[in-house]
Order: C-alpha cells, then structure tokens, then sequence
C-alpha cells in the first residue's frame, strides 16, 4: 500500500430508503448546505419526483442532467459538471446527490472528487446493479482512452441510500443487470446467498441489503483494491470486453463473462460440473447468451489485454474452486480464453 494512504472510511449506507435520507440531511453536519443533484433522463423521470418530495433538504436543490448510460462516463461530461458548478457559486461546502444509475454514480463520484480538491457527495442509487454494486465500494471514474473505468479514484460517498422502490420503474431487463452482480457477490463468498439467489427470482429489499451489506465488508477488508477485494472482479476481465464489443448492458455482459469464468474454473480449478450447469440454466432463463465466433474473440481479445487487473501483458482471472471459493490472479492464456468463450456461449450442459 502507498505511504500515507491509511484506511478509507466508507461512508454510511441508508438501508430505509428516502426515509433515511431526510433524517440524515436534518442533522448539524448537514445545516446551511447547498446540494445539487446529478441525473439522467432516466432518473430526472422517474425518480427525482421521489427524491423531492421525500427529502425536505432538498426542496430548493438545482440539478444538472447528463447523458443516460455509459455516454455520461466522459472527461467532456465532467468538464461539464464542473463547469456548471463553478458558474453556480458552489463552493467546498457544497454537496453533489447523485441520483440514477450506476454511471451516473461513477460520474458523480469523480466530478466531487475533483471539485475544489473534494466535495462531500450522496448516492442515491436508482438501478438494482447500482444499488448493489457501483455505489457500493467508493470506486469512482470514467471511461477514457476507449478503455472502461481507466480513470478514477477511490472516493467514498458521505452515504449511499438504498431505496428499493425505485426498482419498479425497472424493465426484466434491467432487473436482470442487476441480478448478475448480486449473484456474483454471493458467489465469491457467500454459498447460501448464491443459492437463494438463484431461487428467488426478483431479490426484494431484504436480499437488495443483504448483497450491499456482504459487498461493504470486503470492501472494508481491502478499501484500495490491492488484495481480496479482486474476488469482485469475477467475470470482469472477460464481462468488459463482451459489454464493449458486444454493446451489451455492463450486468447483462457481467453474467455472461462470469459463465466464461466458471467454464474455466471447471477445466482449471475443480468447480463441480454441476455448479456451472446450474448457473448455465440460471443465466440463460435471465438473458439471450451472446454467442462468440473466432473472429469476436480474436477482437476481444486486445480489450482483456488492456484490462487493468493484468500484470506483465498475462491475462490474470478470478476463477472459483467453488461456491465461496474464490481465487484470485489465475493466469489465463489466449489459447484457453478462446476454447471458453466458444463453449460457454452454447447453451449446452457440460458432462
């Protein structure tokens, strides 16, 4: 760990929802702040209504939109951002609510980082996938160089608020998104979450809270992500490139990538046929599998390449010896990469 970095303090995470947040935003810390909140399309539609009505604090807060989506995840956008909070007066006791999805958590996150060397930020998830994963964690960035997330820092927000509700205004497909994360969380670490998980169709509050709960406590084993806190990144290396190449949904590409681990787990590792059968089942009841050519691998392959998870020019993976048994920095070569990526893209069992 670099000198002179210690241990990040996560900031606080508001299980009641909105409820929680009014009652946070009432206390000394918070008199005589300015907020803004930070949307999309998306969530300037059907959330911020909500978020208004619900939290007194905010009734005079000014807001900026942004683009929807990973179009948002940008210097420009930023730029943008900062520029509008410069013309608008905000100083450092200013806060920044982030309200959307996870980019719009990213981008949030980075623009207060950055603002008069940090400004104290609220997330306010409004996808399942964020509310379980990008606003869990104090990971901020955007995506530069055409490489996703290469820009960052590690910034906590001062709470991240889980208000379950706002998962309603979600399609399947988006529930989906978010149901890949939550699977994976469990499967690093956690058994008896995966296998409920697996049966409960669409997670309610309690199981939303469960998997931000387990998430927070690898966090707090490893806040700078130099160690066990890798075993998030299951499906990850092989999840980014088919979400870049593919334009799929980052969750959606996410479980995808993390049947292409599990096939190598199971040639690499031991993972039990039956475990990736059963995921096998799982995911392809949840979404339309990619299906991979040679030609899409040999061009995915230079975005796993340039995944910032390898060292020396190796592919470095998260594979599973189990349920809840993670291993970390697995060397991968291409030759494997390719068998997996054509066979974990059938929708056929394994013997």
């Amino acid at each position: 760990m670099p000198v002179g970095w210690g241990v990040m303090k996560q900031g606080k995470l508001l299980t009641g929802g909105l409820a929680s947040l009014a009652r946070e935003l009432r206390g000394d810390e918070w008199r005589g702040t300015r907020y803004t909140i930070l949307v999309d399309e998306n969530s300037f539609n059907h959330c911020l209504p909500q978020l208004v009505a619900g939290v007194d604090a905010l009734e005079s807060a000014e807001f900026i939109e942004v683009p929807t989506g990973e179009e948002c995840k940008s210097l420009e956008v930023a730029a943008q951002v900062w520029q509008t909070l410069i013309e608008g007066g905000a100083d450092r006791s200013h806060a920044l609510v982030c309200l959307g999805g996870g980019a719009v958590c990213d981008l949030g996150g980075f623009v207060a980082a950055g603002y008069m060397r940090g400004i104290r930020h609220l997330l306010v998830p409004s996808t399942l996938l964020a509310m379980t994963d990008a606003a869990i964690g104090g990971k901020t960035a955007i995506d530069f160089g055409g490489v996703k997330n290469s820009v960052g820092h590690f910034y906590p927000p001062v709470a991240t608020v889980i208000e379950s509700a706002f998962c309603a205004s979600l399609d399947a497909r988006q529930l989906a998104c978010g149901e890949m994360e939550m699977v994976k969380t469990a499967a690093v670490c956690d058994p008896g979450l995966y296998d409920r998980l697996l049966r409960c169709g669409t997670p309610g509050h309690g199981e939303i809270v469960e998997v931000a709960r387990l998430k927070r406590r690898i966090v707090a084993a490893d806040p700078h992500d130099t160690d066990v806190r890798h075993i998030l990144n299951l499906g990850h290396t092989f999840g980014h490139a088919i979400e870049l190449h593919h334009g799929l949904e980052h969750g959606l590409a996410v479980g995808a990538g993390m049947l292409v681990a599990m096939y190598l787990s199971v040639r690499k590792c031991g993972l039990p046929v039956d475990v990736y059968n059963t995921y096998l089942q799982w995911v392809g009841g949840k979404m339309e599998l990619p299906r991979h050519s040679l030609r899409d691998i040999e061009a995915m392959l230079p975005l796993m390449h340039h995944d910032k998870k390898n060292h020396d020019g190796s592919l470095r993976c998260v594979l599973l010896r189990g349920i809840g048994e993670a291993m970390i920095d697995v060397n991968v070569d291409d030759n494997e990469v390719r068998d997996a990526m054509l066979n974990a893209s059938k929708p056929t069992p394994l013997n």
